[in-house]
């Protein structure tokens, strides 16, 4: 099974790291890189999504520098062959509804949707 080119947009390095072993070693999944602001995604990601080595981008809304739905606005006004998801500590329906509207694929709460977030990453590298 191929392995899904991921992207994190996270700026805890704890978060990050433990999210990145997860994710590899439950799904099959390659990170492929990261970013801690909305800024720095938006230029990694360019790149990326031009070389082809991106799948999934997995976006934090609160950053560093700028916010996640920044990174969603960025990628929803591209033609990118990417899908976007949302791993929040703030899944509120709100914020939920916004991140939907951006173009968000899912939105998944940090504290209680890792498995979740783990069989869409599974479903997605079937289809």
């Amino acid at each position: 099974m191929p392995k899904l080119k991921t992207f994190l947009v996270e700026d805890s390095p704890v978060i990050r790291a433990n999210l990145v072993a997860a994710l590899e070693d439950l799904a099959p999944v390659e990170v492929v890189g990261h970013a801690e602001s909305a800024a720095e995604a938006q230029e990694r990601l360019e790149a990326l999504v031009t070389e082809g080595r991106c799948d999934l981008v997995i976006v934090d809304i609160f950053l560093r520098g700028g916010s996640g739905l920044d990174v969603l606005r960025h990628v929803s006004r591209r033609d990118w062959p990417i899908r976007p998801v949302v791993l929040t500590n703030y899944a509120t329906p709100d914020i939920r509804a916004e991140c939907l509207a951006l173009g968000a694929d899912q939105v998944f709460d940090k504290s209680r949707d890792i498995d979740a977030l783990v069989d869409y990453c599974n479903d997605m590298a079937t289809d």
